[in-house]
Order: C-alpha cells, then structure tokens, then sequence
C-alpha cells in the first residue's frame, strides 16, 4: 500500500472545499524552516504530499523564500489535488513543478535536494522505513526535513473541543496526525541511520474565521468527505449548533461574524547526516 485508502479517497472527493476552507501557514514557521537549511541560495526543495499547493503558495508569498530557491518539485499521489495545485500555484519564474509521487517514491535524483518539506501529510505515511530511506536518498548531506502541521488548539476554547469531539469519531482508526504515530519514524533504522535527532518546535496563534469556515474546514477532513450526503447533512447541523453556541468563543467583529479559532502550528526539524 503506497496510499492510506482514506486519503487516497477522501482527498480526491474534497480538494476544491480543501483548498478553500483548510488554514494557510504562519510566516514564523516558515522562517524557522529557512533558518534550519545551511545551504547558500540558490536552494533545491522537494515538497511530497504537496496537495493543493497551500503551503506551496505561502513558500512562494514568503520573502525569505521567494528569492531564496531555484527550484520545487512537488510530489502529491492524488490526481484531484494535483489539478487544484496546478490551477492555484503560479510562479513567475517556472521554478515549480507538480507530479505523481509519494512519500516512498519520488523521481528525484540522488544528492539533488537542500529541503525535504512535507506540510499537514506526514501522518499517512504507510512505511516510515521506506520513506525516511527516500529522503535520505534525494537530500545533500547537511540537507533539511521538515514536517509541518497546523491543527486546531482543542484546549484554547470549550467549542473548539467540542468540534473535534464531533468528527473524531468518525476517524475509522486512520493514522491521524494528533495520534503521534507518526513519530515512529524516528525509531526506525533507516531513519536512524541518516538522520540526526528531530528537534521540535510550536507556535500557537488565533486565526480569523466564520461559521461557514468552521463547518467546512472540519468536513474538508479525509474521514468526513467519504460519509454518506445524509450523514455530512447531520454533522454539519450539529456542528453549527456548537459553534454558534460558541462557548469560549473570542469575537474580533461580532456584527461581520468573525471571531477567533485558536490554532497551533508544529514544525519538526530533522538533518541529514
């Protein structure tokens, strides 16, 4: 199995909604991403599981980046998000490009890449032996891998928990980025053997939303877009319900609808030996 089944659906069946709906990247984080790789400019990045080129276009928007990279190679197995990508990523200099890969098997040449990235992905990886000898395989030495994710800050607000709460359930035991399961990857020997230690780091920050992005963004989850139109129907009830009872809720313009979703956004660093 190259492709958890989940997302090999879910993510075919919701990309537009993903792509409208899903949070963008804090530009702390991307610096933090740019200060860990040591190469001088021009820098090679390779981005996998790339989707509907969210973080691709905050790569691209960022001023340390912008200027800093000669050329993205994004890998992304599912044919519905590489058609968003290829419809929302523009890049004046044609120094990105978008094709079929997966973690485990990308058609990068040896040695080529400075930067490994891999933004809200991780998580579904199906073999992290084989993925980590992949990456080990296409980054220089000194190169960088890094994991990013944004994820919902449960404990910030009571209606934040209760969202999650409501679509958690539907999870069907799918390796979800909360779980940590992810991090088995670094007990591996492949890993281990060409790879330092992972160093950590997080940033929590609210970001501006609505009632409509609250409902959408949860159903844009893998898990949620493959359910019956008459359960989605349910949910989406039940979850306006919620937020628009909104305990703990912040408003920043109550009489626009906008008010405070608190968010975290974790970044693992790794370096190639």
């Amino acid at each position: 199995m190259t492709v958890h089944s989940i997302a090999q659906t879910g993510f075919n069946t919701a990309n537009e909604l993903y792509d409208r709906a899903r949070p963008s990247y804090q530009p702390l984080a991307l610096s933090h991403i740019r200060a860990a790789v040591e190469t001088a400019p021009p820098i090679n990045v390779v981005e996998i599981g790339a989707g509907s080129g969210i973080f691709t276009r905050a790569f691209l928007a960022h001023p340390e980046w912008t200027s800093a990279f000669k050329e993205l190679k994004a890998f992304e197995p599912s044919e519905g998000m590489r058609q968003v990508f290829s419809k929302t990523v523009s890049d004046e200099q044609d120094r990105v490009s978008i094709a079929y890969g997966t973690f485990q098997e990308t058609d990068v040449e040896d040695g080529w890449a400075d930067l490994v990235v891999i933004a809200q992905a991780f998580h579904w990886c199906p073999d992290y032996g084989r993925a980590s000898e992949e990456f080990g395989r296409i980054l220089k030495p000194g190169g960088v891998l890094a994991f990013i994710w944004n994820l919902e800050d449960r404990g910030a607000a009571k209606w934040v928990a209760q969202v999650r709460d409501r679509i958690e359930q539907y999870e069907q035991g799918s390796p979800q980025y909360r779980l940590g399961l992810w991090r088995r990857a670094f007990d591996t020997a492949e890993y281990q053997k060409v790879f330092e230690p992972p160093q950590e780091r997080t940033w929590s920050a609210p970001l501006s939303t609505s009632l409509d992005i609250v409902v959408d963004r949860a159903c844009t989850k893998s898990y949620m877009a493959i359910l019956p139109d008459d359960e989605i129907k349910l949910v989406r009830k039940d979850l306006t319900a919620v937020v628009e009872k909104g305990e703990g809720k912040v408003w920043i313009d109550e009489s626009e609808g906008v008010f405070e979703y608190p968010y975290k956004t974790d970044v693992v660093i790794a370096r190639r030996k």
